[in-house]
């Protein structure tokens, strides 16, 4: 009987800690003080407290948030972290939306000072992450750079030169743009652009990116690629199929498994490698959509992304 009250006595004890810390919002010396008892032991037996259960941590995910699609997709693609966005509906131009919002604010709470950004200003979702970006009163970035050169219309051109400038105002940094096409005609045309000087400086800083943000495109090209003028070849489009091509980044193809698909197109695009995008600290990936989820589901293997951010459908997708 002894034994069994003694215990009692002490987790009565214990919960009478545990409430005034948790329930009353008492500091542990204000505690410590008022029972008589030293600090190290108040701080013993609130670690007691949840070991004992008496005090049990629950984290509520709030209305909107899928946190259990969240885990899932790390585990399964070992990422360092998941945004899963609410969507009313499975269209393309509502979830880029959502995605953008959710991805310019998971940006503003995470630039570190100094940070060189990479951005690959082809796709439509990261337009309306930038949309969504208020200017960052902290951290100040170094470098905002362009990862891809432009692409067939001019006023789609400036639409990327836009893009980059519009976010290194925003967090401060220098524009680095990359004022070439960025899938040149021939391996020759490629060579000819990349002596010039301006186009090497904004090169140099592919292997030293601190932060990329990448879309994935699927290997039919986005409406935005369509619209600027037709980048492939229908003749090239079936040679990606047939090497098992199913997703870009920056227009270097790969299939399901995340491996290279090396065709003689990689020869002529003028933007960063996936080898490159590697070395970079953190890659931000921002994609959804049902055209992209086989897209996705690759890029997720090649091994190089780091957060995703994504809808909740093609998340059910992807973890399925």
């Amino acid at each position: 009987m002894g034994l069994a009250m003694g215990r009692v006595n002490e987790l009565r004890l214990i919960a009478r800690v545990a409430q005034m810390y948790h329930v009353e919002g008492r500091r542990q010396a204000e505690i410590a003080q008022s029972l008589r008892m030293s600090q190290a032991t108040v701080s013993r037996m609130l670690k007691r407290a949840e070991q004992e259960d008496i005090v049990r941590t629950t984290v509520i995910p709030p209305q909107g948030t899928f946190s259990e699609l969240e885990t899932a997709l790390r585990h399964k693609f070992a990422l360092s972290e998941a945004i899963v966005v609410d969507c009313s509906e499975d269209r393309d131009g509502a979830i880029m939306a959502r995605i953008g919002e959710a991805a310019a604010h998971f940006l503003e709470v995470t630039l570190q000072p100094d940070e060189i950004i990479g951005v690959s200003s082809w796709s439509q979702t990261i337009l309306r992450m930038v949309d969504n970006i208020h200017p960052l009163r902290g951290a100040k970035a170094r470098f905002v750079v362009q990862l891809l050169g432009g692409m067939g219309d001019a006023s789609v051109q400036t639409h990327a030169t836009q893009l980059i400038a519009r976010l290194a105002r925003l967090t401060g940094g220098e524009a680095r743009l990359l004022l070439v096409q960025g899938i040149t005609s021939s391996r020759e045309a490629k060579l000819v652009m990349l002596s010039d000087p301006a186009v090497r400086q904004t090169l140099d800083l592919f292997g030293r990116l601190s932060l990329a943000i990448v879309g994935i495109g699927a290997v039919e090209p986005s409406e935005l690629l369509a619209r600027s003028g037709n980048v492939f070849s229908r003749q090239e489009l079936s040679l990606l199929n047939d090497a098992g091509a199913v997703g870009e980044i920056s227009f270097r193809f790969f299939d399901k498994d995340g491996h290279l698909v090396d065709t003689p197109l990689n020869d002529r695009v003028l933007g960063v490698s996936l080898d490159e995008l590697k070395k970079a600290d953190r890659v931000i990936a921002l994609a959804g959509g049902e055209a992209k989820t086989a897209a996705i589901s690759g890029a997720l293997r090649l091994g190089l992304i780091d957060v995703l951010v994504t809808d909740k459908f093609t998340a059910a997708r992807l973890t399925e």
